[in-house]
């Protein structure tokens, strides 16, 4: 996966450093490259973080029935926008409608769905056997809405030869000489313009209305999964929150963080910026440690069968000043007022807008002087996807959307507020996965 912006600071800040051009080996310590001592952290687990259990018990992984589902409304969204192919490679659409989990890199491995007829594979040839045991676990593997025989059809390539030819040889052996081809958005620009080479009587069209059509819309199964895995996230800050003490380092947070997700079952990161800090909406690679009453800010989630959360809590160890309350007030406000806008039928710029102008008129304006950036982004497979909360964005919501809903409030040079949760688009409203914080002080009692 390519990594956020937010991982990257995280990465940065944690002390990794670079020796003979090589980074430093990862090893089971959990200290290892954070920069902390081993002796600075307790020889056993605080009791919050010992009293966590794992949730994975709790997981319904995605069938195969279900892909197929997924494959055959792409197949539909195909035909309405007069896409008759449509071309993924490694990424996250890929795993979404065929659960093959392929890197990137220069070599071209890829899979063309047509909108009628038997889907196929260009493969690299000393991939082949690797490809095959991945298809096998595929939709692709058994019957299939249009019959696919158990050896798939996988076109190889030697080094020597052209990827390109083979993606064009299938579109001609289904009928696509001269059809549209549409490309799934992360495919690097080296490849799709390979194949219009190799093709030029073929189109090569946007296939984001197939792929965002399909995974903008969650499933109920889907939902659930991205349920979990907010649960999952606010179980670990609060475990961690519980056991934070003045004095401790940000990565120290981290580390208890990462510690409740261990117990809990499932990967996770979290960013943690602390006062003057908070108020740059994405960190610092600066170290900082915790003082009372300054504002802590952490932010992030988790993975659950490849479903993500993203929370941020924001609260102060101790006492608060009263500005810092009056503006987590407006926020919280702000927040609610989104909750309160989004629904089926609502256009996303409008969601924004209810959020926006709450902490407009309470002073923090105008603009984005003070609210920094969208109120929030589509989640489900990739942490930020289709649609956005933000202005401009004329898109209906619909049920079954899931955005996060994050406004924030960042005064520089003294601190920032963000009070992020994951809204569930429902029929006729809206719900956040884990309720809104309640205060600085208790930021895991639900107001």
């Amino acid at each position: 996966m390519t990594p956020s912006r937010r991982s990257f600071l995280r990465n940065a800040g944690a002390g990794l450093v670079l020796t003979g051009g090589a980074a430093s080996i990862p090893t089971l310590d959990p200290l290892a490259g954070q920069g902390i001592a081993p002796s600075s952290l307790p020889a056993s687990l605080p009791p919050p973080i010992a009293a966590l259990k794992s949730m994975k018990d709790q997981v319904k992984p995605i069938t195969t029935d279900g892909r197929r589902a997924r494959i055959e409304q792409a197949r539909r969204l195909m035909t309405e926008n007069r896409i008759d192919a449509l071309m993924l490679m490694g990424g996250t659409s890929l795993a979404y409608f065929s659960n093959i989990r392929w890197g990137g890199g220069e070599r071209l491995f890829a899979l063309i769905l047509p909108a009628k007829g038997e889907p196929f594979f260009v493969c690299p040839a000393f991939e082949r056997d690797r490809a095959r045991e991945q298809i096998a676990i595929s939709p692709f593997a058994g019957p299939f809405a249009t019959p696919v025989a158990g050896n798939s059809d996988v076109r190889t390539w030697e080094e020597d030869e052209s990827p390109y030819q083979r993606v064009a040889e299938g579109l001609r052996d289904r009928g696509i000489s001269s059809g549209r081809l549409g490309m799934e958005e992360t495919v690097h620009f080296v490849f799709s313009d390979g194949v219009g080479k190799a093709a030029p009587a073929v189109s090569i069209v946007s296939g984001t209305p197939v792929t965002a059509g399909c995974r903008m819309h969650k499933s109920n199964h889907e939902i659930e999964l991205m349920r979990l895995a907010a649960q999952v996230t606010i179980t670990a800050y609060e475990a961690a929150w519980r056991a934070l003490e003045p004095g401790m380092t940000q990565r120290q947070l981290r580390q208890l963080i990462d510690t409740a997700y261990t117990q809990l079952g499932f990967p996770g990161e979290v960013s943690v910026n602390v006062g003057q800090y908070s108020a740059l909406p994405h960190g610092s690679i600066q170290p900082q440690t915790i003082h009372e009453g300054e504002i802590v800010m952490i932010d992030d989630g988790c993975v659950v069968e490849g479903y993500v959360s993203d929370i941020t809590r924001t609260f102060v160890l101790g006492k608060p000043t009263d500005k810092m309350r009056q503006v987590f007030d407006i926020v919280h406000r702000a927040q609610k007022a989104a909750l309160e806008t989004a629904r089926p039928g609502v256009e996303a710029q409008v969601v924004d807008a209810a959020a926006r102008r709450v902490i407009v008129e309470a002073g923090y304006g105008p603009d984005y002087k003070y609210f920094k950036h969208r109120l929030g982004h589509g989640m489900g497979m990739d942490g930020h996807e289709w649609p956005y909360l933000v202005r401009g964005d004329t898109i209906r919501l619909e049920r079954n959307m899931m955005f996060s809903d994050e406004p924030g409030i960042y005064i520089q040079g003294e601190f920032g507020v963000r009070l992020e949760d994951d809204m569930h688009v429902m029929e006729n409203g809206a719900e956040l996965f884990t309720g809104q914080s309640a205060s600085l002080e208790e930021p895991f009692a639900k107001s």
